[in-house]
C-alpha cells in the first residue's frame, strides 16, 4: 500500500508518519519510510538546491520542475520497486504537495500542474491521503518555538502564502476520494488511532474487492 501525508509546514505529518511506521513493523509488515523532495541520491541533491534560502531568486516554474525532477526519480528508484516488492511505503508529502505549494501558493495554472504531476509521477498514485490540518496561526505559532533548527526557503514564506497553500489542501480533500482530511489540534493519539483505523478499513475494502 502507498500512503502518503500532507499539510502546511508543522503541521505534524512528519510525527504521524514515525508513528504509523512502528504500528506496521508491530505487526509483521515491510515498510519503506520516505520524504519529499529527497530520497535517493538526485532527488537529495536536488532538494539541497530548493530548499536552500540562497536561492531566492528561484523562479516559480525552476521550482516547480525540480521538485517533479526529485520526484520522478524517487518513484521509479525507490517507490515503485518497494510497492512491487510488497512494502508499505509510506511518504511525508508526494504529488498533492505541488498541487498545493506551486498550484494554489504560487498561483501556477493548475492544469499545467496536473500535467507535471502526470508526467512524473506515471502511474504510482496513493492508495490513501490523510491530509493533517491546522489553520495557519497555530502553525505559526509551532513555527516560532522551535529552537536550534534553521528555517528553509520554503517554511520562511508567509501567512497569505501558507494560507493558500491551505485551501488548496482543502480544495484537494474534498475532491479526491482518496484524501481523509485529520484534524490536527487533535492530541497525537487520536490522530494516531483516525489514522491507523482509516487504513484498517480500507485494507478490508481492498480484500473484499479482491474476493
Amino acid at each position: 500500500m502507498f500512503i502518503t501525508f500532507e499539510g502546511i509546514d508543522f503541521c505534524g505529518k512528519s510525527t504521524q508518519v514515525e508513528l504509523l511506521k512502528n504500528f506496521l513493523l508491530t505487526l509483521g509488515k515491510k515498510v519503506e519510510i520516505i520524504r519529499e523532495p529527497g530520497g535517493t541520491v538526485i532527488s537529495e541533491k536536488i532538494r539541497s538546491i530548493l530548499l536552500d534560502k540562497k536561492n531566492d531568486a528561484m523562479l516559480m516554474e525552476s521550482e516547480i520542475l525540480l521538485f517533479s525532477a526529485a520526484r520522478a526519480q524517487l518513484v521509479r528508484e525507490k517507490i515503485k520497486p518497494f510497492l512491487d516488492k510488497g512494502y508499505y511505503v509510506i511518504s511525508d508529502r508526494f504529488h498533492d504537495s505541488t498541487t498545493a505549494y506551486q498550484g494554489f501558493g504560487r498561483g501556477i495554472n493548475l492544469a499545467s500542474v496536473k500535467n507535471i504531476n502526470d508526467f512524473a509521477i506515471g502511474e504510482v498514485i496513493p492508495d490513501i491521503t490523510f491530509f493533517v490540518d491546522i489553520p495557519v496561526e497555530i502553525a505559526e505559532k509551532r513555527k516560532s518555538k522551535v529552537l536550534n533548527i534553521e528555517l528553509d526557503r520554503m517554511e520562511v514564506s508567509g501567512k497569505k502564502f501558507f494560507d493558500r497553500v491551505r485551501a488548496g489542501y482543502i480544495f484537494l480533500s474534498e475532491n479526491e476520494s482518496r484524501f481523509r482530511r485529520v484534524d490536527g489540534t487533535k492530541s497525537i493519539e487520536d490522530i494516531h488511532k483516525f489514522i491507523i483505523d482509516e487504513i484498517d478499513m480500507l485494507e478490508k475494502r481492498l480484500e473484499y474487492e479482491v474476493e
